[in-house]
């Protein structure tokens, strides 16, 4: 009966203090989650998707100056 009563105190310190706070923590931090990108989230995404297009274009031009200078560079691997 001892440890029943040692146990008590933390339990109940933890139930009413503890479990709320980390419920409230845990619900917040999914639902930030469930929002999806922020609008600066979004805007560093279309500036890669420009960076990627821009380097896309490069890397084709560099391939048709290659494919005219040296036709077999493909084929050196």
């Amino acid at each position: 009966m001892e440890l029943l009563g040692l146990l008590i105190a933390p339990i109940v310190l933890f139930v009413i203090f503890v479990a709320p706070i980390w419920l409230i923590l845990h619900y917040r931090s999914k639902n930030q989650v469930n929002k999806g990108l922020t609008e600066e989230e979004r805007g560093q995404l279309n500036q890669m998707a420009e960076h990627v297009e821009k380097m896309r274009d490069r890397i084709r031009t560099l391939e048709r100056i290659l494919d005219a200078d040296a036709p077999n560079w493909r084929q050196h691997k």
